[in-house]
């Protein structure tokens, strides 16, 4: 498999758009600066689209559904011998709970887990490993993971918002094969984030170790646009990638009240590797 190990150019080519490009007016509405409009003078969190402000507590339920066409996997992945890759399915389901928590204007924890998760692999047709069962299902709690975030630097006119990750990943599903995960994960990351008069852009990437693979290497990285069209709606598009892997994901929301705001998310794999379909929907409520 390929790994990456720079970031792609047009992140670099969004970096320097980020870092420059000065913004002016303060909205007459909340007296904040024009480039705080869609988010507000908040924490950015790990969900796509959402900020956090000082002193706030983020209850979200969600579920999510993703099948993969195209899941990659070698006989060795799962407890047996064999090291080549192979193309089969997968389809998994889970009930998520997150919950997020700002001390203040520059510190949040966040919590997430799958409470409860379902998984189907099914063989690739020309997988010739006769010990490879031609359907494997598990279920039970599924990936757990926490994180703090650092807001070092506030947006300015001139300068991008800087916020700091720094990731946790429990390994509670050590017998399992295809859910969940089985050796410690550590990850540490950024995120760009800079206000326009068209939206905001952010960019991100994150570097993550795994105890079990004893590797460190470059992960997750995306591109974020987010569009606050009206007080009840917002958009959000994101451009993902990891290692080969590639998706695009949407997001709309809608301002139920005050403190509730439906959330439905659709990503879509764009590359081999990355066939996947995966619909997301819930309710995030804040207090």
């Amino acid at each position: 498999m390929n790994r990456r190990n720079r970031f792609p150019v047009p992140s670099l080519v969004l970096a320097s758009a980020l870092i420059g490009a000065p913004q002016a007016a303060l909205s007459q509405s909340s007296g904040q600066p024009d480039y705080l409009r869609d988010r507000g003078d908040a924490i950015r969190t790990s969900l796509l689209a959402t900020y956090i402000r000082p002193k706030e507590f983020i209850f979200y339920p969600f579920y999510e559904y993703t099948r993969t066409s195209n899941y990659e996997y070698k006989a060795s992945d799962l407890g047996l011998v064999g090291d080549v890759d192979y193309l089969g399915k997968k389809v998994d389901q889970e009930y998520l709970v997150y919950l997020g928590y700002a001390w203040n204007d520059s510190w949040m924890f966040e919590f997430e887990s799958a409470l409860h998760a379902k998984a189907k692999f099914t063989k690739a047709d020309n997988d010739p490993v006769a010990a490879v069962p031609r359907e494997i299902r598990e279920s039970g709690l599924g990936d757990t993971e926490m994180q703090v975030r650092w807001r070092y630097a506030k947006e300015t006119e001139t300068r991008p918002e800087i916020t700091y990750i720094f990731q946790t990943e429990f390994p509670l599903q050590k017998k399992k094969k295809i859910l969940g995960t089985q050796a410690w994960g550590f990850g540490a990351g950024v995120v760009l984030t800079k206000g326009y008069s068209f939206g905001t852009m952010s960019l991100r990437g994150q570097i993550n170790h795994d105890r079990g693979d004893r590797e460190t290497k470059f992960g997750e990285y995306a591109i974020d646009y987010l569009k606050k069209l009206s007080p009840q709606w917002t958009v959000a598009l994101t451009l993902e990638g990891e290692e080969s892997e590639l998706s695009v994901i949407g997001e709309a929301q809608y301002a139920l009240s005050r403190n509730a705001t439906l959330k439905l998310n659709l990503g879509q794999g764009l590359t081999k590797k990355d066939r996947q379909f995966a619909p997301e929907i819930g309710v995030l409520f804040r207090f």
